[in-house]
């Protein structure tokens, strides 16, 4: 098997919605990313990568069952306290806090339909507490 002569880092995610302001809203409210239009598509910068959201008002859109994308918070105070303040704001949560092996989590739902996962490993066992930058 041939390796890689370059390090990969992780660039975008890009993913369709039937309300692109809505969504982007989302990220940019409780999430702190930055929204740049492009056409009728918006580009979200923060956090180290790129969220583009796809315009899809011509289209149905629908997600595979468990489908969803990740984002890691440092601390379980800092999950716990984003998952009030989201429960304040009215955002749709899928599930409650969950204490698991991987480190605790809950998962909500963006306008437009995506499921997001908010995830601290700051509680995770060991051999979960390795991921993106770190050891």
């Amino acid at each position: 098997m041939q390796t890689l002569s370059h390090t990969l880092k992780f660039n975008h995610v890009s993913f369709p919605s039937r309300d692109v302001a809505a969504t982007a809203g989302f990220f940019e409210r409780h999430l702190e990313w930055q929204s740049t239009p492009m056409g009728r598509s918006r580009v979200l910068k923060g956090h180290g990568f790129d969220v583009v959201i796809e315009d899809a008002t011509d289209r149905p859109v629908q997600w595979p069952g468990n489908f969803h994308i990740g984002f890691e918070l440092p601390s379980l105070s800092a999950l716990e306290s984003l998952y009030h303040r989201f429960k304040a704001a009215g955002v749709e949560l899928v599930t409650g806090l969950i204490s698991h092996e991987r480190g605790s989590r809950f998962f909500c739902r963006a306008p437009g339909g995506v499921m997001v996962e908010i995830n601290t490993r700051e509680d995770a066992a060991a051999p979960f507490r390795a991921g993106f930058g770190r050891d």
